[in-house]
Parts: structure tokens; sequence; C-alpha cells
């Protein structure tokens, strides 16, 4: 579904991604885990058009993203949920939502799409005239996915969903995930919470500086002694 193929990045004069390669088929969920710094948001910030390429490939079903503006990459079925949850402040927990449907134009699809929104989240049901930025740091999570849920996307981007979040919220983000996933939404998983990560992942991809220096299945990676002493602290 996604290939990532030779991909190269840099600011400036720091070469940030050197040739990572990866693919993501349909209905997986497949995890980036590496220490800060070693380019997970890098990645995913370019193969959802927000950063440029030095060179390399990234299609998503055929489609050359590299070439295709960010906007229209949304059309193509795919969602970011960002680092930070980057969520509208000032706008209420409906008025989020609604930004996240901008490429749709059947109001009676976007309704249906909130609710379906609510039926995942009760709590942002309880809060749809908060203002976003009043909301909890799990609250606004839930409000940075249920945002991309809106697009109706095939495949999520996600981005250290379980940042500055309580260990019983956590669980409840992964299990959000893990739901996602089995409605049929295929999931590229960037955190540094490996442990949580490999649980529910099919494969994995850990990236050192840069590089992709190991890859395999998940469950045998929270299994592997260099794994576990790098980055499960085990």
């Amino acid at each position: 579904m996604l290939k990532v193929t030779d991909l190269h990045v840099s600011y400036g004069a720091i070469h940030a991604i050197h040739g990572i390669s990866l693919e993501v088929n349909e209905g997986e969920i497949v995890s980036l885990i590496g220490a800060n710094g070693a380019g997970k948001t890098t990645t995913l910030h370019t193969i959802s058009g927000l950063k440029k390429a030095t060179s390399g490939e990234v299609s998503l079903d055929g489609h050359n993203l590299l070439t295709t503006d960010p906007a229209k990459i949304i059309t193509l079925g795919m969602a970011h949920v960002p680092e930070g949850r980057r969520i509208f402040s000032q706008m209420t927990v409906q008025e989020n939502l609604e930004m996240g449907a901008f490429i749709v134009n059947d109001k009676t699809q976007i309704a249906e799409d909130v609710e379906n929104v609510y039926r995942h989240f009760p709590r942002l049901k309880e809060r749809y005239k908060q203002a976003g930025g009043t909301l909890s740091g799990g609250e606004q999570q839930m409000l940075a996915i249920g945002r991309a849920m809106m697009s109706r996307p095939r495949i999520m981007l996600m981005d250290e969903p379980s940042m500055g979040l309580s260990p019983l919220l956590v669980k409840e983000i992964f299990k959000i995930i893990e739901e996602l996933n089995r409605g049929g939404m295929t999931i590229l998983l960037v955190e540094q919470n490996a442990k949580m990560a490999l649980g529910i992942a099919n494969r994995a991809y850990v990236l050192e500086t840069g590089k992709v220096v190991m890859s395999g299945d998940a469950k045998e990676m929270l299994a592997d002694d260099k794994v576990r002493k790098a980055y499960l602290g085990m």
C-alpha cells in the first residue's frame, strides 16, 4: 500500500535521512521505533508531503507522493496525526472535527463522520462545545485522531500518540489504535514507547541516525535481546 524506497532527506547541510526503505501493507500496523533524533518524525513528514525529499521514492497505491501536493495526498486516502497534537486550540471540539473534513462537500457525510468519531470517543461528545485548548492532554490526542478520521483515510500516520500522557491514558489511546485497525485502518506508527508499539504492531522498523538498522516481525523484536536492551530498558 505504502512504499518508501531509498529515501534521503536533508535540512540544509544536515543529512537527516540516509536511504530509508520500508513498506506498509494494507491492514497492517507498522511501527517505527528509535531514539530521539533518529529521523522518525522527518520520515513521516516526508511521506505526507510536509518535508521535501532530497532523493528516493514514496508511493501510495502506485501514486508518487513526492510530486503530489500535501492537500492532494489527503484525497488519496492518507491522514497524518502530528506529534504534539496540533489541534486548533481556539476552536471547539466540533469545529476541529469539521476542519478535518475540509475536502468533503457532503454535509450529510460530515455529520455522519462526526457521529462516528463521537462513538469512538464519547468524552469528545460530552465536550463538543468546549475549546480544544481547554481539553486535557489525552482528550486533545483523541481529538487529533478524530480530526484525522474525518477525511475517511485508509492509512493513518501517527506520530508519538502517547507523548506526555499518563500510563492509563496511554493504554486507552493504544486500545483505540487497535480498534481503528480492526475496523480496516492501516497504520504507520511512530512511537517512543517501544514496548507498547511493538505489542500492537504486525511489523516494525528500527531507526538509528536516519538509517533502518533492523526490521521484522514486531513480536520477534519484543523478544530480541538487542532491542530489549536498547529500546525497552530490559
